[in-house]
């Protein structure tokens, strides 16, 4: 039997996450989460279960046509052998535009465990770096995902 990556497996997930949303991918995006996992949105809006999760993304997709993400794990941290702690920098790049939209900066955090079907997301948090009254930071940060579109490319 070869033994298990945690760290791997957390990346793992998260990167099937970000290239479902990078493809729109509504119900790729949802299977990614627990059945009973929750999703909290840029804007603070909630998402409870991956049924939810498929419904509301599918109508957002529908309706609008997102920027993908551009992202850069900064931490994982192995809770248990069960539960794995991810968070990542997120910027992304409007259709049209050259250069990252500051505005749409984001702290990821993503807590995955790992059940029966394998490991899920049970949370999903997806907050604005906006450093509010630090524009030097908002720099930074942008500055730092900047470097991550050579490494894509």
């Amino acid at each position: 039997m070869i033994p298990r990556n945690e760290e791997q497996e957390a990346t793992d997930l998260y990167q099937r996450l970000i290239l479902a949303w990078n493809n729109q991918d509504a119900a790729g995006f949802a299977s990614t989460v627990a059945i009973d996992g929750n999703v909290v949105g840029f804007d603070g809006s909630q998402m409870n279960g991956s049924a939810e999760v498929k419904s509301q993304l599918e109508a957002i997709f529908r309706e609008h046509k997102t920027p993908p993400y551009l992202t850069k794990i900064l931490e994982i941290r192995v809770l248990t052998k069960e539960v794995v702690l991810l968070r990542a920098a997120a910027g992304m790049i409007p259709e049209g535009n050259s250069d990252f939209d500051s505005a749409l900066n984001a702290v990821q955090t993503m807590v995955a465990e790992l059940g029966s079907d394998g490991w899920q997301i049970a949370l999903f948090q997806n907050t604005p770096a906006q450093f509010h009254g630090r524009p030097e930071l908002v720099e930074a940060f942008t500055t730092d995902l900047r470097q991550q579109i050579s490494v894509v490319k």
